[in-house]
């Protein structure tokens, strides 16, 4: 079977008038389907500009790029636009919805300019089930000002999910949020990772990356480290031992 991304001597040079930046420099990397991976970085250490050209963002300076076995480093704009809404899912850390639409009309919108064309049951009945998926079923008619960060990020990996994307990019998803809300949202991705969805999550945070399958280390444009995780953490087992401890803590 293909890899979901593969990386060949992947390159990346910005110009800043007289003067070459390069933030990523000769990266070779296979990412199998149905991987969870994390990567980091310092600021400058290139995971941004990486996780831009893994997203169809951004073109590499030299090298190749293939998802699903499709070279993308050389597609045009329209057809890269097309790759992005159907094989690939974007979370941030900005949660990015609509404010005066609902969650359910926020979770449509990809759907609704993508190049499939759905009929408008079949656009409602895909929004209400990836909507299910991230438990927010009784949620769809609430809008973005009435739901918790926590809810709101539901709500984006919904949107993320509704065109059955074989990618999924999440760019610091639990930066804005609280210990606990974070932790059932890596519970989330996991659930999505063992259905057989492929991830591959920025964070800059070493706790969050324990719940990730794999952890790569970038630094000055190359990656430094590429180990898997020995024991991943349990989103579901940390969630109950920090409800518990919180408990503790308020009946002492």
């Amino acid at each position: 079977m293909l890899p979901v991304i593969e990386l060949q001597a992947l390159e990346k040079t910005y110009r800043s008038g007289d003067v070459e930046v390069r933030a990523v420099r000769g990266v070779s990397l296979r990412i199998e389907r149905g991987e969870f991976v994390a990567i980091m970085g310092s600021s400058g250490s290139g995971k941004s500009s990486m996780m831009n050209i893994l997203g169809c963002l951004d073109r590499p300076t030299a090298g190749t790029y293939l998802l699903d076995g499709v070279d993308v480093s050389q597609l045009d704009r329209d057809r890269l636009a097309d790759i992005r809404n159907e094989k690939i899912g974007f979370v941030f850390q900005g949660f990015n919805l609509l404010a005066r639409t609902s969650a359910l009309e926020n979770v449509e919108l990809p759907m609704l300019y993508g190049s499939q064309r759905l009929a408008a049951p079949e656009v409602r009945r895909r929004a209400l089930e990836a909507l299910e998926m991230v438990g927010l079923g009784g949620r769809a008619d609430h809008y973005p000002n009435q739901l918790s960060g926590g809810q709101q990020q539901r709500v984006a990996i919904a949107r993320a999910l509704c065109n059955r994307p074989s990618l999924i990019l999440a760019d610091e998803p639990t930066g804005n949020l609280d210990t606990q809300t974070s932790i059932e949202i890596m519970g989330i991705f996991q659930n999505l990772n063992s259905a057989g969805i492929t991830l591959v999550m920025v964070t800059h945070e070493l706790d969050i990356a324990r719940y990730c399958k794999r952890n790569l280390i970038m630094r000055d444009g190359r990656i430094l480290s590429d180990q898997p995780v020995a024991a991943p953490l349990c989103a579901r087992v940390e969630s109950e031992k920090l409800a518990a401890a919180q408990a503790g803590v308020l009946e002492g």
